[in-house]
């Protein structure tokens, strides 16, 4: 393909997801085109597997499943553990692949840009994910309504400064204002998010704790050291694929050592496989496997 002609489906592409929409004609006469050319061009577009939406008459645009109105820009989103696998898979290929490099240079392309403002959740959080979205961008305070909470069991408004998204977005980052720190709410939780007019009063005590490779979170790390059977060690990378970084063969079994922020991740894991595992250090997390399994077995 000439770049001229590259150029303008990329503006085409461009206008077609932006906040403007334009008709076809319009789309001619900004673009230097045919009607039939800028057909033609959608029909490339459905074919390299972008959705193209007729909003009405002739006017059409590029559309997502979740946001019709979202950026092309914003199309590509990879979470942590998203990117690990993709990243294990590229390095599964042949140093003579030729593809190879360049598969990394795009993985690493996209993966360093991403943001909230590149994923938009679930239908039904979508909402929620929007308005705690631009209140972070905003810096304003937010209200929480009918949040449900399972620590306490109760059901009631917070009033937060959102700061930041958790890996997968299943999480957001608030200064709690009544509680005085920060801590993180689940998006399913929430009935409804509400942005208001209040400007964010505390942000030199905004500060996400750190996530272990369970998914959990906490201000404190606690070293542990597992030994897991061949069959332990494989479905601790199929269910938790950041858990590669702190994995290493030793003979037929396999060797976990790193930080954990929390013992119930890890503990529930080795609870769930106590014939496969071995805590070979981690006093706290053997005291948290015998309760928890003294407690089950009196059930």
């Amino acid at each position: 393909m000439d770049q001229p002609k590259f150029e303008r489906m990329l503006r085409l592409m461009r206008m077609l997801s932006g906040n403007v929409t334009y008709s076809i004609d319009e789309l001619a006469d900004r673009l230097e085109m045919s009607p039939r050319t800028i057909y033609r061009y959608l029909d490339t577009f459905k074919a390299a597997g972008f959705s193209v939406g007729k909003v009405y008459g002739n006017i059409y645009r590029l559309t997502t499943l979740n946001d019709a109105h979202l950026d092309l820009s914003k199309l590509v989103w990879f979470s942590d553990e998203e990117a690990a696998i993709v990243n294990g898979m590229i390095d599964g290929l042949d140093n003579t692949n030729a593809l190879k490099i360049g598969l990394k240079r795009k993985l690493a392309a996209v993966y360093d840009s991403t943001s909230i403002a590149d994923y938009i959740g679930p239908k039904s959080n979508a909402s929620t994910i929007q308005t705690l979205s631009e209140a972070i961008r905003q810096k304003h305070r937010v209200l929480l309504h009918g949040y449900k909470s399972s620590h306490s069991g109760q059901v009631r408004d917070r009033l937060v400064e959102p700061f930041s998204f958790t890996t997968n977005y299943i999480d957001v980052w608030c200064y709690d204002v009544d509680d005085g720190f920060c801590k993180s709410f689940k998006i399913a939780r929430i009935d409804e998010a509400e942005m208001l007019p209040e400007p964010w009063k505390e942000e030199e005590r905004h500060k996400a704790q750190p996530m272990d490779v369970f998914r959990m979170h906490g201000p404190d790390a606690i070293h542990i050291k597992l030994r897991l059977s061949q069959m332990a060690g494989n479905l601790l990378q199929e269910e938790y694929p950041l858990s590669v970084k702190n994995l290493r063969k030793d003979g037929d079994n396999w060797i976990f050592e790193g930080d954990i922020r929390r013992l119930q991740g890890a503990g529930r894991f080795v609870c769930g496989l106590a014939d496969e595992i071995e805590i070979l250090e981690g006093e706290e997390l053997r005291e948290y496997v015998r309760n928890f399994m003294l407690h089950h077995s009196t059930l």
